[in-house]
Parts: C-alpha cells; sequence; structure tokens
C-alpha cells in the first residue's frame, strides 16, 4: 500500500487524532456548541438506525416490549437507592427553574424556581422502578418485559464522539421477575444477545464476563459486560447487563402477590447499549484511509460510480449500471436486503471514490464504456487495505455478490478477533504485568500491550493498587476454570484468572 494515506494523522502516528479524523472525513458526526455534545450526520444516524432495528427485533423476539419515560427524574427518586445516587451524582444535570424571563438590561435570566429540583435522566431505573411499583399487583403480572429507546446526559469532564459525550442515545430494558432465577437468567440472556450481535453485525469480537465489585453498575448486585479490544490494545465496554437483586424492589417498592397470597419484593434487571458501538465499530476496523464498515450495518452494501465522457457514453453507462442494479436488488446476504447507491454527482471520479473509501461502504463498482465492451466491472473491496481494483465478468459478479459481502463480514471478524488473540497474554509475574502496560513510546501512552489474562485474590486493595497503572479489571470472563496460584500483584492464593486492560 502507498505511503499516503487518506487519513492524517495515521493510526502509528497519533492514534486519538486518527479516530476523530475517520469521524470527520467518514461524514459521522461532529462537535456541536453545547460542550461534550455531538451531532450525529446522516450517514452515522443511518448507522445507529441499522444497530437499532436489529438489536429491536431480538428483543422483541425474547418477549420484550418498548415504552417511553420521561427525560426528566424528580430528584427524590435519585434519593431513594444511595448507593445508586453516589454513582451518578457528579454526572447529573439538574433542571431548578422552568422560564426565563428579561432583566431591567434586557439579558435572559432564569425565572420560575421549581419547588424540586429535576435530574435529567442518566439512567431511568429509578423513574422507572416507581412506575413498576404501579404496574406489578400480582404473580400475574410478571415478568413484566421493557425496553426503551432513549437519549441519556450524563457531564462528562473529558469527551470524545461516540465514546464519551454528555448526551448520547440507547437503549435501555428494565425487567421486572417473580424469582431471583428468572432475574438472573434474563441477565446472562441479554448479555449473550449483546455478544452475539457484536460479533455477528459489528464484527467485533468481544469478551463476556461478570464486572468486579469496584466495576459493577451503582445499586447492581451482579453487573455483567462485554469488552472488546481496540487497535490502540484498549478496552471498550461495549455493553452491560445488571442483575439488581431486590435493591431497587425496595427502594420503589415494586411488590407483588405471589402464588401463596403473600406479598414479596419483586427482582429487576437492567441492561443497555449505546452509540458508542459505533466509536467501537471505528477502532476495531478503520484504517489510515478511513472508516471500514461491516457489511451487515452499513448504509449501503454497494456504490456505483457511472464514468463517462459525454451524454451519448453516459445513456450507455447508465442502461448497462440499470440492468446491474435491478438484479442486485433481487439478491440477500445473510437474509438482508443488498442497498444500493449509484453516485451520479457532478464531482470528479477521483475525489468521488475517495468520498466513499472514506466513508467505509464495503463495494465500490467504477463502470465506464471498456466495462461494457468487456461485459465486465471493476470491482474495489473496501475491507482490502490495499484497495485494489478488480475487473470481474458482469455475470460473474452478479451471481457472487452475496458470497462477496458474506466474506468481508466474515473476514472483518477474523482479522478483529487475530487481532485481539496476538495482543492477549497469560502474565503471572509482576515485572511482566508492570511491562506489559508500560507505553510502548513515551509520546504515546495509549499504545501499550493488549489484554493480560491474570489471577487476582479478589481484594479491593489489590485491584485499587493495579489501578495506579491506569489498568483495571474488565470482568471475570463467563465459563473460566478455576486455577491454583497467587495473585499477580499481592502473592496471595487466587483462583480467579480476569481480564486487565486499560480502557476508554
Amino acid at each position: 500500500m502507498s505511503s499516503k494515506t487518506a487519513i492524517s494523522p495515521r493510526r502509528d502516528q497519533d492514534y486519538p487524532n486518527w479516530y476523530q479524523e475517520v469521524i470527520k472525513n467518514g461524514d459521522l458526526a461532529e462537535n456541536s456548541e453545547v460542550r461534550g455534545c455531538m451531532i450525529i450526520k446522516p450517514w452515522g444516524y443511518t448507522i445507529w438506525e441499522n444497530i437499532k432495528n436489529e438489536l429491536d427485533c431480538k428483543f422483541k423476539e425474547t418477549g420484550h416490549q418498548n415504552a417511553y419515560f420521561p427525560l426528566f427524574i424528580p430528584l427524590k427518586y435519585m434519593q431513594k437507592e444511595a448507593e445508586h445516587v453516589q454513582g451518578f451524582a457528579k454526572e447529573c444535570a439538574v433542571v431548578t427553574h422552568h422560564r426565563l424571563v428579561q432583566d431591567e438590561q434586557g439579558k435572559l435570566i432564569p425565572d420560575g424556581k421549581l419547588e424540586e429540583p429535576l435530574v435529567i435522566r442518566p439512567t431511568s431505573e429509578t423513574i422507572i422502578g416507581e412506575t413498576f411499583s404501579k404496574w406489578v399487583k400480582s404473580y400475574r403480572d410478571l415478568p413484566l418485559l421493557i425496553n426503551q429507546w432513549a437519549n441519556i446526559v450524563r457531564w462528562e469532564m473529558r469527551t470524545r464522539l461516540f465514546l464519551r459525550t454528555s448526551e448520547f442515545l440507547w437503549q435501555e430494558g428494565h425487567t421486572v421477575h417473580s424469582t431471583q432465577a428468572e432475574a438472573q437468567q434474563e441477565t446472562l440472556q441479554m448479555l449473550q444477545v449483546y455478544k452475539s450481535f457484536a460479533e455477528d453485525y459489528l464484527a467485533m469480537p468481544v469478551i463476556a464476563g461478570k464486572k468486579s465489585e469496584s466495576e459493577k453498575f451503582p445499586g447492581a448486585v451482579d453487573t455483567y459486560s462485554i469488552e472488546a479490544m481496540m487497535q490502540d490494545r484498549k478496552a471498550l465496554q461495549s455493553g452491560t447487563s445488571h442483575f439488581l437483586g431486590q435493591n431497587f424492589a425496595k427502594a420503589s417498592n415494586i411488590k407483588f402477590l405471589n402464588r401463596e397470597g403473600a406479598h414479596q419484593y419483586a427482582w429487576t434487571t437492567s441492561w443497555g447499549v449505546s452509540t458508542r458501538l459505533i466509536g467501537g465499530v471505528v477502532m476495531t476496523h478503520g484504517d489510515d484511509n478511513g472508516l471500514v464498515l461491516p457489511p451487515r450495518i452499513a448504509p449501503v452494501q454497494l456504490v456505483i460510480l457511472p464514468i463517462f465522457k459525454d451524454s451519448e457514453e453516459r445513456k450507455k453507462v447508465f442502461d448497462y449500471i440499470e440492468k446491474i442494479n435491478h438484479e442486485i436488488k433481487n439478491t440477500k446476504f445473510f437474509n438482508q436486503e443488498i442497498l444500493t447507491e449509484i453516485d451520479d454527482r457532478e464531482i470528479r471520479g477521483g475525489e468521488k471514490k475517495w468520498q466513499w473509501i472514506k466513508k467505509g461502504v464495503p463495494l465500490i463498482l467504477e463502470i465506464g464504456m471498456k466495462d461494457i465492451a468487456n461485459n465486465s466491472v471493476a470491482l474495489i473491496r473496501r475491507d482490502d487495505q490495499d484497495l485494489k481494483r478488480v475487473f470481474i465478468p458482469r455475470d460473474k459478479f452478479l451471481s457472487e455478490i452475496s458470497g462477496l459481502l458474506e466474506d468481508i463480514q466474515n473476514k472483518m471478524y477474523k482479522r478483529a478477533f487475530q487481532y485481539q488473540k496476538n495482543n492477549t497474554r497469560i502474565i503471572d509475574q509482576w515485572n511482566e504485568f508492570e511491562k506489559f502496560f508500560t507505553p510502548v513510546q513515551a509520546d504515546k501512552p495509549e499504545i501499550h500491550g493488549g489484554f493480560a489474562r491474570s489471577l487476582w485474590c479478589g481484594e479491593l486493595q489489590c485491584e485499587e493498587e493495579i489501578k495506579q497503572l491506569n489498568v483495571t479489571i474488565r470482568n471475570i470472563p463467563l465459563g473460566a476454570k478455576p486455577e491454583s496460584g497467587v495473585c499477580i500483584k499481592c502473592g496471595k492464593p487466587a483462583k480467579l484468572r480476569v481480564i486487565f486492560a486499560k480502557a476508554y
């Protein structure tokens, strides 16, 4: 591949700025005038819609229904669950007035102080819990399986597009159950839904596991997560599922009459993913020419670029393209419709092609008079980092397009999986652990070893000491077999091998 790339700086030069440039050149989003908030542009929002639509189908297949709850949460609701409010207090945006008036100088100032402040939702457990306490009266009302698609506000100090913004889009599932076992099963079921979606649709390999006590969701009994490795070898928490036990049920008085005729507190869960997934796709698959999109969530799978000199050639080229496009529309991949776009903008061909490369469209076809004469197409696969143009007979291309898209999807996953595997190590010596997480270059603190699978004693003190390296326990992988050994930090007996990493 040429040393000249479409994105500057390259990943190996300045990874954080590379990330911002990929988003900019890929036309995904931009910063708004409100600090820490973003404007999601049509290309980026369509990716989110595709993620949303696929997940929504999976939620409904597992028996969940969509609802919507208020953006504003009375402060008294937040105060009912002490651990929960403590976890979010520093990020809460609070509304204290309900109108604006002009002062003597004509300047607008807040007026109409509210009797009770309203918190703009950082998450909805409290207000949904209050609602569920009215909906749930009997075991016949259970299980209650609800999801909402919404926006969230958490007043972040350090923001980065998609990864951490003061306002973002997400879904949050909230469920109520009559037994502990049923609630725990729900928690793990939704974690598996997230894992399958990340791997099958985003081509993003993840490790599913349980969070340590200090890393769990505020107020939860247990938190589970899926963790992905980005190309700077940091972890990205890409989805969480929480077993809330009876904590929120007791705080919100969610009781039901059981089969024996006695009142008891319910068991609840919550789970969610957000627009952070788009940042994960950027950092898992992007290259030095921009975005690379998995076909299953791309806004379009194929862009056709007509090449002609005059109106006579234009008609012949478009007649040829229309026939190809018609046949493509009768084809599917992974049982999905293949979405195409014919780009007839009056822009130079080279510039047009590079715009689509930077936007990550999986397949680009260039069709001109030579292709018509040869009854062929000129094809570029975006997952090919060399961006080679390949000439393929028209009929062969049409018969193989589904396989091409499936091959791109599968190869993107395999490439990311191999990257994660190559940068994950079993480490049992502290000096080796420290070296593994020491930046490869002093001026690039984000580039280090990757994921360390190391034994941990389970004690908070050791975990806190390890955090001094800016390294955290990402999760305790599900299904991991107990091992006998000693803790990576304190040398005490340990049986848990956990995933350590630096993280976003």
